[in-house]
């Protein structure tokens, strides 16, 4: 799926969650970024019906509950929302691979952009005089922080024009100007990389986001300059230049009787007590491991090393700050 379908997937899950009422699809379509079209033209609006209806049998077959019916007896139009009472997921046990897959998934869809976005079309809803339940989407909001060349990265990708930008490498002691012909960008371990074609280099290269000087990155060029090779594994480059994962380091954690089943299988050692669970988990980097402990709440504490308890104390202070400025924007808005 393209990345500019995700997104407004995601847009239209938001906007059905956030009224209880039903929505027609020309209320959708006035909403939702992605489906912008000239109603009064029959071609436009053809094509705007073959994406709704798409879009509609995806999110079914993903399993989101999509209602169709009216909002009032007078209505001669149907209308669509999600029911809430059906939309909320029990636990789900994954394996550690599985909710790696499922956290990249997870930070794409919370990224400032996507909720830009959301934001608009919330904005729209209330413009137009429906309705909106403001706590709907709290789980939506941004709560991971990508690097500046982020942005810059993504869009350049999308519009296949070449990037320039000052890089530098560990090893390195001064920065190294770099054209590239952007791929995309994936997380892999915890951090963010582009991949794409390496011009003077001649070869395909991947670049760690947050190496790139300042984040700075300007665009060469016009788009479509480029096309990505077809099929092209982005992950599957990421880990053959990283080279394997060594997991040497070792920390314990204390986790309540029957608590984070994911932690429990990936486990070296289970030891029960009367405090709890203590788990010995082995671990690469200190930051990769405490943003996956903080995910499991109070359910979760870590005994030892230093290093990964300081890493999660760090984490959860720049997740509160985030959650403070949300509610200050929310107060003055």
């Amino acid at each position: 799926m393209s990345r500019t379908r995700t997104e407004r997937l995601v847009n239209l899950v938001i906007c059905l969650l956030s009224t209880r009422r039903f929505l027609t699809a020309a209320q959708i379509a006035a909403t939702v970024p992605g489906y912008e079209h000239d109603p009064d033209d029959p071609r436009d609006h053809e094509a705007f019906q073959r994406k709704f209806e798409r879009d509609k049998a995806e999110l079914r077959e993903l399993g989101v509950p999509l209602e169709t019916g009216t909002a009032s007896a007078f209505d001669t139009e149907p209308g669509y929302r999600i029911a809430h009472r059906e939309y909320a997921l029990p636990d789900i046990p994954l394996e550690p691979d599985e909710a790696a897959a499922v956290g990249i998934a997870a930070r794409l869809w919370r990224h400032a952009g996507l909720a830009a976005a959301a934001s608009s079309g919330l904005a729209k809803l209330r413009a137009a005089g429906i309705d909106v339940d403001p706590q709907a989407t709290l789980g939506m909001e941004p709560v991971v922080t990508v690097d500046p060349a982020f942005a810059p990265l993504t869009t350049a990708a999308r519009d296949r024009r070449t990037v320039t930008f000052e890089y530098r490498v560990p090893e390195g002691d001064a920065p190294t100007s770099r054209r590239l012909q952007p791929w995309g960008v994936v997380c892999w371990r915890g951090r963010w990389y582009v991949v794409g074609h390496d011009l003077d280099r001649a070869a395909a290269r991947c670049f760690r986001l947050s190496r790139i000087i300042g984040g700075a990155v300007r665009v060469l060029g016009e788009p479509n300059a480029f096309s990505p090779p077809v099929g092209v594994d982005l992950i599957s480059h990421v880990a053959r230049f990283s080279g394997p994962v060594e997991r040497s380091g070792r920390a314990t954690v204390l986790v309540r009787p029957g608590r984070a089943a994911g932690l429990r299988r990936w486990a070296r050692e289970v030891t029960s007590g009367p405090d709890g669970d203590r788990l010995v988990l082995p671990y690469a980097e200190a930051e990769s491991l405490a943003s996956r402990l903080v995910g499991y709440g109070p359910d979760v504490r870590v005994v030892d090393p230093p290093e990964v308890r300081e890493a999660v104390i760090q984490r959860l202070k720049e997740i509160a700050a985030r959650h403070d400025d949300v509610v200050v924007a929310r107060t003055s808005a």
